[in-house]
C-alpha cells in the first residue's frame, strides 16, 4: 500500500491550518478595531474550521490504521505519523512524510503563537472596558459607625503620630 494518502490527508490538514492561521491574523485585526459584529462571524468561521480539521484528523487516524494493518504492524489506539514513518520501506516515502509533518507542525506553531497574541489582546481589551467602567460607575462609600457615634457621643480621641517605643 502507498502512503499517498496519508500524504494527501496531511497536506489538507496543513490547508486547514493555514487557512485557521490567516483567520486568526484577521481575528487580531479585529480585536484592535474592536469591530465586534465581525468578530462574531469570524469566530463562527472559526469553529465551522475546526469542525472540519477534526473530520480531515479522523479521516487521517483512520488510513494510518489502514497502512499500518495492511504492513502487518501493531496498531496503537491513536496511531501517529512517526509510527508510519518506522514501517516504510523506502526513505524516499520516509522523508515525504516527515518533511509533511514538518510542515503540518510548523503551521500549528505559528497558530498557537497567534492565538496566544489574541487572547492576550483580549485580555487587555476586557482591562480597559472595566476600567473604563470603573471610571464611570459612582463609588460606593462605606459607612461604619462606632458605639460612641451610634449613642451620639462623638469622642475624637488623638493618637500621636510618632510612636516613640518602637
Amino acid at each position: 500500500m502507498s502512503i499517498q494518502p496519508i500524504l494527501a490527508t496531511l497536506n489538507n490538514l496543513e490547508k486547514m491550518h493555514t487557512s485557521l492561521l490567516s483567520l486568526a491574523h484577521e481575528k487580531t485585526a479585529l480585536i484592535k478595531d474592536g469591530d465586534m459584529a465581525a468578530l462574531n462571524q469570524l469566530l463562527k468561521d472559526e469553529q465551522a474550521h475546526l469542525a472540519a480539521i477534526a473530520q480531515i484528523e479522523q479521516q487521517r487516524q483512520q488510513t494510518v490504521v489502514d497502512y499500518l494493518r495492511k504492513q502487518g504492524r501493531f496498531v496503537s489506539e491513536n496511531p501517529t505519523i512517526s509510527d508510519v514513518e518506522r514501517a516504510v520501506q523506502s526513505t524516499s516515502e520516509e522523508e515525504s512524510l516527515t518533511e509533511a509533518r514538518d510542515r503540518l507542525l510548523h503551521v500549528i506553531h505559528d497558530l498557537k503563537w497567534q492565538n496566544d497574541l489574541n487572547q492576550k489582546l483580549t485580555y487587555q481589551s476586557l482591562q480597559f472596558v472595566n476600567l473604563s467602567l470603573d471610571m464611570v460607575r459612582p463609588q460606593q462609600e462605606t459607612v461604619t459607625y462606632s458605639k460612641n457615634e451610634i449613642s451620639g457621643k462623638n469622642e475624637t480621641r488623638s493618637r500621636p503620630t510618632f510612636d516613640s517605643q518602637a
